[in-house]
């Protein structure tokens, strides 16, 4: 993982950008990546296609497996027509940053 993280605290939880790529072969949670305006996103892979919502969906199943949280704690906050997207956690924020952490 780079030094820098994709995520920071927010009211009651955190937010977490994202660049994900639909239509790939497999649903994957990938590493850290920083974008050429140096913004650091967590690069996400799905197998769903960018239509119909299906891409997010398959997006917030994905983080909440993923991250042992409850479909209901993983909202997508922005970018829902967009590769780029930011999404919040519903937890501790500290919980939360080390599981992140650990994971990555």
């Amino acid at each position: 993982m780079t030094g820098a993280r994709p995520w920071r605290p927010a009211d009651g939880g955190l937010r977490v950008d994202l660049q994900v790529t639909p239509g790939a072969k497999a649903d994957r949670v990938g590493g850290v990546e920083v974008l050429a305006d140096g913004t650091p996103v967590l690069r996400v892979r799905l197998k769903a296609p960018p239509a119909d919502g299906k891409a997010n969906q398959a997006l917030v199943r994905l983080l909440a497996k993923r991250w042992g949280l409850a479909r209901s704690d993983v909202t997508l906050v922005a970018g829902t027509a967009a590769r780029r997207k930011r999404v919040h956690l519903a937890g501790d924020p500290d919980a939360l940053a080390a599981r992140l952490h650990d994971e990555l």
